[in-house]
């Protein structure tokens, strides 16, 4: 029995500087599956990633969520959505116990309970009343992917999620991952990183499908 996508991508044009980055894009995203984008530099996987979380409108085709528009089903859609950026989204004014409630006051699917629990998990207990301006750019990436330990969300779109992150770091991310698919939770990502460890994973080649 096949499943229904939860994300639906159809017909996905994109250009920018007169280039055209994709075109004629279409799959699916079913529940418990993890898609990997890949590409050259340039070749538009973090516009798609941007285009895919509602934070880009210049785009020409439909996307579909649990077979509605995304623009009909808006609120739901994001409700279920955790974007992670490639940057990392952090208030160096803050501290990193308040960057994290100031992202679960906005967003439902963070739970502000878990916060102390994922600091610890990322490796950054003790520094919770740190101001994130006094840590490292790699400390600083692991307060934002704490938000990934405090939610409920279905689908994770992630731009580059192993960036300046140690060893220990990538291999609790790889069991993360592999926890949200097995649980029905879906991924989309991009990374250069080895996947192997987190099971079957759908690639999209970007370059291929533009024939460079």
């Amino acid at each position: 029995m096949l499943l229904e996508p939860l994300l639906n991508i159809v017909d996905l044009y994109c250009e920018r500087d007169e280039r055209v980055l994709f075109e004629g894009l279409s799959f699916g995203l079913v529940a418990g599956e993890l898609v990997q984008i890949e590409g050259a530099n340039g070749s538009g996987k973090t516009t798609l990633l941007r285009i895919l979380s509602g934070l880009s409108g210049d785009y020409e085709g439909d996307v579909f969520w649990c077979g509605e528009s995304v623009e009909k089903v808006r609120d739901d859609f994001f409700s279920s959505l955790l974007y992670f950026g490639h940057q990392p989204g952090v208030k160096g004014m803050l501290t990193p116990v308040e960057n994290l409630q100031w992202y679960s006051a906005i967003h439902p699917a963070l739970l502000a309970e878990k916060i102390f629990p994922a600091l610890e998990v990322v490796g950054l207990k003790g520094y919770e009343d740190v101001p994130c301006h006094s840590l490292s750019a790699g400390q600083n990436r692991r307060v934002s992917l704490a938000r990934l330990y405090m939610n409920t969300a279905k689908l994770w779109i992630l731009d580059e999620p192993f960036t300046a992150i140690d060893k220990s770091g990538v291999a609790a991310k790889e069991r993360l991952l592999a926890d949200h698919v097995a649980s029905g939770g879906s991924v989309i990502l991009t990374t250069h990183h080895d996947l192997t460890s987190c099971g079957s994973v759908t690639k999209i080649n970007l370059d291929q499908l533009m024939g460079t």
